[in-house]
């Protein structure tokens, strides 16, 4: 790692090549913070990549790379972990539990480290599953996370992340603070490739149909399932505050502006320009039926909720995902990943994904 341009103390964003990873990295450099960030892929697959920051290649499974990357850190932001959208956690229960190694492993070098604040992204996924079982988008508060009884594995790792934070705090002084993120979307995230959120993948799906003169798409369930979508600058904007805090238990971090996968759909063609027809599959993977961010306690806390509008993120997005796809027609469509050039540092992993 280069200590070069750093001083004594330094912000790690652990998971800062993704989607939010990457958004977080740029804001903390705009606010003039030393940053050093950290993920698990080659530097030229990284969504994003800040040449103002110390970028760092290492395997945040392994403890001694955690030990490592945390050497003069003043706060932790910890985003790293194997997921995706419904489809991926579905099939990839035991690669999603695997994420409980990232964040003990930081915990216990943060412990090490004598790290101050320590930032854990959680999800709602920790939300006990009876209690979404209509398509009503029931606004789930923070307190419905128990009795416990998540989605099975990304939902339970999770959780148990959380409690992980909790005792940390309580047993050795670090100031944890846990933000549960509901349904993040924006330019910049993945749009194929199975780890696409509902967002992406609509449009996605929109745009290919243009591009082809298909005049169907394919719907995962029914397209009642209910959900609230959190565009990227609310998402960053939570994390800040929220850091900033005295709250020590999680809070939500997700719009309360619950729509159903229809009426997302309906919001994308108004903006394609275009109406299709419907493909319903009701074998794809559904998650739970409904889900939507209870947002009074972050209102209380911190004054503040996200308050970005649906159809204005979704435009952000659609025009980027189309761009994005313009660009590639010809050859295989990717995710999109801004690369620029920087220090290339690598830590020894045993593993690579």
């Amino acid at each position: 790692m280069d200590e070069r341009s750093l001083g004594g103390v330094v912000l790690v964003v652990c998971g800062a090549g993704g989607f939010i990873g990457g958004y977080l990295v740029k804001s903390l450099i705009a606010l003039g913070e030393r940053v050093r960030a950290i993920d698990i892929k080659p530097l030229s697959d990284w969504y994003q990549l800040s040449d103002e920051a110390d970028n760092v290649q290492a395997d945040l499974r392994l403890r001694e790379s955690c030990h490592e990357v945390l050497s003069q850190a003043s706060a932790v932001y910890n985003l790293a972990c194997d997921m995706g959208g419904i489809g991926f956690i579905e099939n990839n229960k035991a690669e999603c539990m695997l994420n409980v190694l990232i964040n003990t492993h930081l915990l216990m070098a943060a412990k090490d480290h004598r790290v101050s604040k320590y930032f854990f992204a959680s999800s709602a996924c920790v939300y006990a599953a009876s209690k979404q079982d209509n398509t009503k988008g029931t606004a789930l508060c923070e307190e419905d996370a128990y009795p416990a009884m998540p989605e099975d594995g990304y939902g339970w790792e999770k959780l148990f992340g959380e409690r992980m934070c909790r005792h940390f705090s309580e047993d050795f002084g670090i100031a944890t603070r846990v933000g549960r993120f509901h349904n993040v979307y924006g330019p910049y995230g993945a749009y194929d490739g199975g780890r696409e959120k509902a967002p992406a993948a609509i449009c996605r799906k929109v745009i290919e149909a243009k591009f082809s003169g298909r005049e169907y798409l394919d719907i995962w369930g029914d397209g009642n399932q209910t959900r609230s979508f959190t565009y990227i600058d609310d998402c960053i904007k939570g994390i800040e505050l929220l850091m900033k805090s005295d709250v020590v238990e999680p809070l939500n971090v997700g719009s309360s502006e619950a729509v159903t996968i229809n009426e997302l759909v309906d919001l994308v063609e108004a903006i394609a320009g275009t109406k299709l027809e419907r493909r319903y599959q009701p074998s794809a993977p559904l998650g739970v039926a409904g889900r939507n961010s209870d947002n009074s306690l972050i209102r209380r806390h911190l004054g503040w909720e996200p308050s970005i509008r649906l159809r204005d993120g979704l435009e952000k997005t659609y025009s980027w995902i189309y761009q994005e796809m313009s660009n590639a027609q010809g050859q295989t469509a990717h995710d999109g990943k801004e690369r620029t050039s920087n220090q290339n540092q690598t830590i020894p992993t045993r593993s690579s994904r």
